[in-house]
């Protein structure tokens, strides 16, 4: 466990944005991070994992602490029921694949999600009719208080649209380090509901998929749709889908007639905020050397060199956009630093 000093956080963030570290440090097991945490010499601690949900708008005058906690492996498994952990510094897509390659089925839809595995439950992330909190047993975290390592189960997590305990209340007070899914072994219960696969896998010739032919076409439709950050910075979706009183998609409905939108609840409409962009005049546009992507509004993207304020000013300019043409806030799904 090495400290550095004026770092570069280029390689650990997907947009790519090239700001400082003051310190930076990179950890591989929980008590490593107990001994930084124990440190008086660093009294302003930054914590960074796969750095896919977040936007960096300055240096950071603080110890960066990298988590690489690595592992997974299988806790039980019986007839149909496979329980699984893996650490918090593991890539999400590389350990979806590991499963899959064991045949252990509920993940399939979440294949090709930039980040780690430790920020999964943060942000319940979610895709193609599967959230995280579908396959979440429990998730293990660090009290930065007592420095104890405490266990979180589902209900305690309060999962909900992109949200958790973990973005509110808890923020700031618990570095998950390993997280605990509950996967099927054989039975799987495969969502092909959502439309693009469907037609993917009809594409693809596939009249009975498996979990491994499911997988294929999210993979298929995120390359068809959404920029590599290898290629391209970018965070994925930066916005949040705005979800609104069901009497207030009745009046923009008489004026926008083909809004496509889904029901949440009997009073709730969900309007995807990609639409709202799109419509607004955003997707594809450029701005010198950042913009919103050509194939998805929803994302945000950094063409080389632009700075995380570039792309701040982008997002809250859509914001006004859409706010001032349809009356919809639509917030930030990515964290803002």
């Amino acid at each position: 466990m090495q400290i550095q000093n004026n770092i570069s956080l280029k390689p650990y963030n997907t947009f790519g944005i090239d700001v400082k570290a003051k310190h930076f440090v990179s950890v591989n097991t929980v008590d490593e991070l107990r001994t930084i945490f124990t440190s008086e010499k660093f009294p302003k601690k930054f914590i960074l994992g796969g750095g896919s949900n977040m936007l960096l708008t300055k240096d950071i005058d603080a110890l960066v602490i990298h988590l690489n906690l690595k592992g997974k492996n299988i806790l039980s498994q019986t007839n149909n029921d496979v329980k699984i952990e893996a650490k918090a510094g593991e890539n999400w897509h590389e350990f979806v694949l590991w499963t899959l390659d064991k045949n252990f089925g509920g993940l399939e839809n979440l294949s090709l999600i930039p980040g780690n595995v430790g920020t999964s439950p943060i942000q319940n992330i979610g895709a193609y009719g599967v959230e995280l909190k579908d396959v979440f047993s429990s998730c293990n975290a660090l009290n930065l208080d007592t420095l104890e390592v405490e266990n979180f189960t589902k209900d305690a997590c309060d999962f909900g649209y992109r949200n958790s305990i973990f973005k509110q209340h808890a923020k700031g007070k618990y570095i998950i380090t390993s997280v605990i899914f509950n996967l099927t072994a054989k039975q799987h219960n495969l969502n092909t509901n959502y439309g693009a696969i469907t037609s993917e896998l009809e594409n693809m010739n596939i009249e009975q998929p498996t979990i491994q032919d499911v997988s294929k076409a999210v993979i298929s439709i995120r390359q068809s749709k959404l920029p590599d950050p290898k290629e391209i910075g970018n965070s994925g979706s930066f916005f949040k889908n705005p979800v609104i009183d069901k009497d207030d998609f009745l009046k923009l409905q008489a004026n926008f007639p083909d809004m496509p939108h889904y029901t949440v609840s009997q009073t709730q409409i969900k309007i995807p905020a990609g639409w709202l962009i799109e419509q607004a005049g955003f997707k594809g546009k450029t701005f010198k050397n950042y913009g919103v992507h050509k194939k998805q509004a929803l994302v945000l993207v950094n063409y080389g060199g632009a700075s995380g304020n570039d792309i701040l000013k982008l997002s809250q300019l859509i914001q006004e956009t859409v706010s001032r043409i349809f009356g919809i806030n639509i917030e930030a799904e990515v964290n803002i630093v």
